[in-house]
């Protein structure tokens, strides 16, 4: 009888313990509930999605306002394009905003940052809807990209210093224009 007690004892331990970890689990991936709350669809095409995975966050200003659903290529202009759930809450975007892959940090996961735009009816604004394109996108920035051009333009400064003479003291980019007669 004391062995059944204990056992019964131990395997509320272990169901305890495994619904703490599943929720800490849950918690570290970022997810706040098991429920689906009310979203809407907003797409959007990049040139170069970068490292950008399915379940990335959309942020406005470093706030989680939806996820990316899907990430599929394009099959009339072979560019990736993006499909995001937005939280029904955050319904009133205009169409004037923009969207741009960020990176957490230096070498941290990428998220899409959502700029929001401004809303002027008598210019022709009008807020997006439920499966509306995004058209001002703004590609990922690739690490190996920012170095070579970093390297590239600090080569082209090297090599432009002895090109130009220095003609009566003056550098020939802020000389006056000589006249000819």
């Amino acid at each position: 009888m004391q062995t059944k007690k204990s056992e019964i004892w131990v395997g509320a331990f272990l169901l305890l313990a495994l619904c703490a970890a599943i929720f800490l689990c849950l918690r570290v991936a970022g997810i706040k509930s098991l429920g689906n709350e009310p979203t809407w669809r907003l797409y959007a095409n990049f040139d170069n999605i970068g490292g950008l995975k399915t379940g990335s966050p959309v942020k406005i200003g470093g706030v989680v306002i939806g996820r990316v659903t899907d990430i599929s290529l394009d099959p009339k202009t072979y560019l990736p394009r993006v499909t995001m759930a937005i939280e029904d809450k955050y319904n009133q975007l205009p169409n004037t905003s923009s969207l741009a892959v960020r990176t957490q940090g230096l070498l941290g996961e990428q998220f899409l940052a959502l700029n929001v735009g401004f809303s002027d009816p008598e210019m022709g604004t009008a807020m997006l809807k439920d499966g509306s394109t995004l058209q001002d996108t703004k590609s990922a920035l690739a690490l190996e990209d920012l170095i070579g051009q970093f390297l590239y333009k600090s080569h082209d400064e090297s090599e432009n210093k002895g090109q130009h003479p220095v003609q009566d003291g003056t550098p020939p980019e802020l000389s006056a224009p000589t006249q000819t007669k």
